[in-house]
């Protein structure tokens, strides 16, 4: 950490907690992959620093000022579940300490699962599935991303909202370069010739979105302490939720039992999978060229999106 860097930092802490007179000791938080985080030990108080990307960096179309939603979920989840999630101090998005957004909030305890602590996978991720069944009966009364970042207009039914999403993320990838006009154009016909699997009665349920190995906390008995970072949630079907725990290796026999529902395994909800699993596949494509600066990685992600295309829909 630079001086100035420091200064930034401390000046984000002693603005919204004012009564820390004493030291301030920062420390960087390793995992996370999307905000600048920082452990805080101010005031005698154990807290956590979070501060979004600078404005000009690249973003997919529903990240951009995502952080503004967390506030709001966090309340939601602490006051409608027993989710462990943290409780924020503050979220600051005037840019005159730091000319980014960023939260304080308290530090729950644990490690991140990704870091190995000493601790039966299974009972965590069946703990990961009582709360995601907790998360999953919250529901909203229209479809998308409803948060305060304003991504999207609302939408009345989950057809039309991934309708929206998914032609708003081919035009971020297209935006890279990775998709010409006529690739992007068959990938959004592609979901139009199966929207009618989706135009059925499903809830718009909070999702997570970003259920991984990073983002869950265990204590040191082992048990899940905490479920962290937002800042992606969505309101829509569970089904996509599903699709991100593949990816994660975290939708194991687990995880489900600790959900208490068994999976669709019809062929109509295979082929949705495989669309929402396109869909966090893609993103990958924009954050590897746009944040990595690493145009290798980003075609090998598009020749895996095009890949599955193939082998799933002949294409």
């Amino acid at each position: 950490m630079s001086e100035i860097r420091r200064v930034q930092l401390e000046a984000c802490v002693r603005r919204h907690l004012p009564g820390a007179d004493g030291p301030i000791t920062f420390e960087p938080i390793r995992t996370g992959k999307f905000n600048t985080s920082f452990f805080v030990r101010a005031g005698g108080e154990d807290l956590v620093l979070r501060i979004a990307p600078p404005p000009d960096a690249v973003f997919c179309f529903y990240e951009r000022d995502m952080m503004k939603q967390e506030p709001g979920i966090h309340a939601l989840l602490l006051e409608r579940t027993t989710v462990p999630v943290a409780r924020i101090l503050a979220f600051d998005e005037s840019h005159e300490t730091i000319d980014r957004d960023f939260l304080l909030m308290e530090r729950l305890p644990g490690t991140a699962l990704s870091d190995g602590p000493r601790c039966d996978p299974d009972r965590v991720l069946r703990q990961v599935g009582e709360c995601l069944a907790q998360v999953h009966r919250l529901t909203a009364d229209r479809y998308g991303y409803l948060g305060e970042h304003c991504p999207m207009q609302p939408q009345e039914t989950w057809a039309e909202a991934l309708r929206v999403m998914w032609g708003s993320l081919i035009g971020d990838v297209a935006a890279t370069g990775h998709y010409d006009a006529a690739e992007a154009k068959r990938l959004v016909a592609l979901l139009d010739e199966h929207l009618a699997l989706f135009d059925r009665p499903v809830q718009a349920s909070l999702l997570h979105m970003d259920i991984w190995s990073q983002n869950l906390l265990v204590d040191s008995r082992g048990r899940l302490s905490g479920l962290v970072d937002w800042d992606r949630a969505l309101w829509g079907d569970p089904e996509i939720e599903f699709a991100v725990l593949d990816y994660c290796g975290i939708s194991r026999p687990a995880f489900w039992r600790g959900y208490g529902r068994e999976r669709d395994t019809s062929p109509e909800a295979q082929v949705r999978g495989v669309f929402y699993f396109l869909y966090e596949l893609q993103k990958y494509i924009v954050i590897r060229h746009g944040r990595s600066r690493d145009p290798a990685a980003a075609r090998g992600y598009k020749r895996e999106v095009m890949g599955i295309v193939s082998r799933a829909f002949g294409e």
